[in-house]
């Protein structure tokens, strides 16, 4: 037990919230399977866009951009985001040490957040890699330095922003279960629902007059809109919105042990 206990001590220089949040950080990057979701993530996006002969591949498009990178990103964090959160919460209560957490001098929302923040950071950091993209295609424009900046730093927060609402499902499905498998699944579903889901539905064409309403549910929806560059008040509600509902429903999920 008291080697539990020092495992979550907080340092007296550091809040309870700053402390958490730091410790999930670096105890990601202490583990190989952080490094493993990272490199994959670079890996594949790399192959599509510099390798693969096909629609990502920035040398077969014929005009610098890295388009490729933001319509295959979202494809690919459907997969390792869930694999990145998957552990925050689950491995907590199959340990028990969700238990000597819980009755730190933090609350529920809290240690929500704090790891919510901590994920989103993790991706980040994944992402920054990514500026090696841009910057190759800068060099590579004819003349250099012909790329639409705009628009590549629009479908960057577009990115970070789908990112942030993939953490936050990933972070809900982690308080149902102890098993890090099962959450995996649950927030791949619950993502893809909410990425492509209404989508769907607004091609079926059943509801006439509501169908663009519908549509405007789902994360594609605003994740397309930004990436074009321009910042509308309308998409970043809706990705704080859906962030705020998830980490909510986290919250509530955490207080029900205590039911």
């Amino acid at each position: 037990m008291s080697k539990q206990s020092n495992k979550f001590k907080y340092p007296t220089k550091f809040s309870p919230f700053l402390s958490l949040y730091i410790r999930e950080i670096f105890g990601f990057l202490s583990s190989l399977i952080g490094y493993i979701v990272i490199g994959v993530f670079l890996i594949i996006t790399g192959l599509f866009l510099w390798v693969f002969p096909l629609d990502f591949n920035v040398m077969e498009l014929g005009y610098a951009n890295i388009d490729g990178l933001f319509m295959l990103s979202p494809f690919v964090f459907l997969f390792i985001v869930p694999a990145l959160t998957m552990k925050s919460f689950a491995e907590e209560r199959r340990t028990g040490t969700i238990e000597i957490l819980l009755t730190k001098p933090i609350s529920d929302m809290q240690i929500v957040l704090a790891k919510f923040f901590a994920y989103w950071t993790l991706l980040f950091i994944a992402l920054l890699p990514t500026l090696f993209y841009f910057y190759s295609v800068y060099q590579l424009g004819y003349p250099k330095g012909n790329i639409d900046q705009g628009g590549m730093w629009g479908s960057y927060i577009g990115l970070l922003m789908l990112g942030g609402s993939f953490v936050s499902i990933g972070i809900m499905a982690s308080t149902l279960t102890d098993n890090q498998i099962v959450s995996f699944i649950i927030a791949v579903f619950l993502s893809l629902i909410m990425y492509l889901g209404f989508d769907f539905i607004y091609s079926l064409d059943f509801f006439g007059s509501f169908s663009l309403f519908i549509k405007s549910l789902g994360i594609n929806h605003h994740y397309s809109s930004i990436s074009r560059g321009v910042i509308d008040s309308r998409d970043v509600i809706y990705f704080i919105s859906v962030i705020s509902v998830f980490l909510l429903s986290a919250r509530l999920s955490l207080q029900s042990r205590k039911w």
